[in-house]
C-alpha cells in the first residue's frame, strides 16, 4: 500500500495523504481532510476508521456497520470531487464540505452528492450527518 495512489487524490501517494489520518485521526486537521480520509476509507473498506471518524451521536450500529462494509466493497469507486468547503479549519469547531463521490454499481455510474456536516469531538474532526 505504500506505493499506491491515494483514492481521494490520485496525484498523491496514499502514504503521504489519507494513510496518515487512517493511522492517527488527529492528523485530519480540517473537515475536508477528514471527509477525504473517509472517502478513502470507503474505497479501501476500512470500516473501523469510518466508525472512529463518525460522531458518537450518529455512529452506525454493528448491523449498519456490516451493511456499509458490504456495500462499499460491492461497488467500484471512481473518483472524489470536492465542490465547496465552509469553515472546518483547524481553528473551527464546525464545518461543511460539499462533495460528489462517483462509483460504478451494477454497470452504471452513480454519484453520492452530499453536503456533510462535521464537528470536533474529543479534539478531532468527525462526520455528523448530511445536511
Amino acid at each position: 500500500m505504500n506505493t499506491m495512489q491515494c483514492p481521494c487524490n490520485p496525484s498523491i501517494k496514499y502514504k503521504n495523504c489519507c494513510q496518515k489520518a487512517h493511522q492517527n485521526i488527529n492528523l485530519a486537521i480540517s473537515a475536508e481532510n477528514l471527509m477525504r480520509s473517509r472517502y478513502s476509507a470507503f474505497v479501501l473498506g476500512n470500516i473501523d476508521y469510518l466508525q472512529k471518524s463518525h460522531h458518537s451521536s450518529t455512529r452506525p450500529n454493528k448491523k449498519e456497520k456490516k451493511e456499509i462494509l458490504k456495500w462499499s466493497k460491492s461497488v467500484q469507486w471512481i473518483k472524489l470531487e470536492v465542490l465547496k468547503t465552509f469553515r472546518g479549519t483547524s481553528i473551527d469547531s464546525v464545518g461543511n464540505v460539499e462533495f460528489k463521490a462517483f462509483f460504478m454499481e451494477n454497470g452504471k455510474i452513480e454519484a453520492i452528492h452530499e453536503n456533510s456536516l462535521f464537528h470536533k469531538e474529543n479534539n478531532h474532526w468527525v462526520y455528523v450527518e448530511a445536511v
